[in-house]
């Protein structure tokens, strides 16, 4: 059985600034791998100040779909967009965009792509959104809801063959606990360390208690390629891309996730498709 590992987020660099390694380490075993990606990010900023010119901000939305497909490429997995519109951080949220529209519509693409590719495994972030971006909170939102409605006949008509998944995750990763256990370590090798300002921004340890560890260190480079093909979303300078790689996978050497459903098992994880079963019937 081919295992098919569906990670459902709410911009193009989400992908690759959560959970990356992980996806990047299941698509080198074979798993089939799919990127659901909600909107096309029209609505964000430049955050690259070396690319920050009125000509890419007239052309934001393509040039993101273009570093999309690399970031895609260079994770090894595939991707769709859902044909939702960013809704932006502005208040009022502007009329149509993705976190406007009732949860039935907005959830409908998402839907169809579960019915259409068959995941065993979901992910996506949990009900915060992992912050509080108007489309990450309702990329949470429409990822429940199309989990639970893709297994029902009566739900959704027109949009394929009723499917169930057979487990969802959320997001840990890059954790306040991720960020510490970075800084002491750096100090501790002697080395300066750019964690602190971070972590003086981040909020108290409020995470969600972490099921899933998955070994992905390996895949490190990966991941930082993948992000950095996003050019505009990312400055090289930003602290991220300063820390020692060796220390990381000597001391977080995984990302980590948290089981949503079915309810988690008192023993931790080290795999995203433990107790999965052969195609299951909805």
């Amino acid at each position: 059985m081919t295992h098919r590992l569906l990670s459902v987020h709410a911009h193009p660099d989400d992908e690759s600034s959560k959970g990356a390694a992980t996806l990047a380490r299941y698509a080198a075993e074979g798993v089939d791998v799919l990127v659901a990606t909600c909107t096309g990010g029209e609505r964000g900023d430049v955050l690259n100040p070396a690319l920050d010119t009125e000509t890419t901000r007239a052309d934001l939305p393509a040039i993101r779909r273009r570093e999309m497909a690399a970031a895609a490429e260079i994770l090894g997995v595939r991707q769709r967009f859902l044909g939702l519109v960013d809704s932006g951080l502005h208040e009022p949220l502007p009329e149509g965009c993705f976190a406007a529209l009732p949860l039935e519509e907005a959830a409908a693409p998402l839907v169809a792509l579960i019915r259409e590719f068959r995941p065993h495994v979901v992910i996506t972030y949990d009900e915060t959104g992992g912050y509080p971006h108007p489309d990450h909170i309702r990329t949470h939102d429409v990822t429940i809801e199309a989990f639970t409605a893709a297994a029902d006949p009566a739900r959704y008509p027109g949009t394929g063959a009723p499917w169930r998944p057979q487990k969802l995750y959320y997001q840990a990763v890059l954790s306040r606990a991720w960020f510490q256990a970075m800084h002491e370590a750096t100090l501790a090798a002697g080395l300066e360390s750019s964690m602190g300002p971070v972590l003086e921004e981040l909020p108290p340890d409020e995470e969600l208690p972490v099921t899933t560890r998955i070994r992905c260190e390996s895949h490190f480079e990966t991941r930082d390629r993948a992000l950095l093909a996003h050019a505009t979303q990312i400055d090289p300078a930003h602290p991220f891309f300063t820390h020692s790689r060796e220390i990381e996978r000597k001391v977080w050497p995984y990302e980590d996730y948290h089981l949503a459903h079915p309810t988690p098992a008192p023993e931790p994880e080290d795999d995203l498709f433990t107790g999965v079963t052969h195609e299951p019937t909805p």
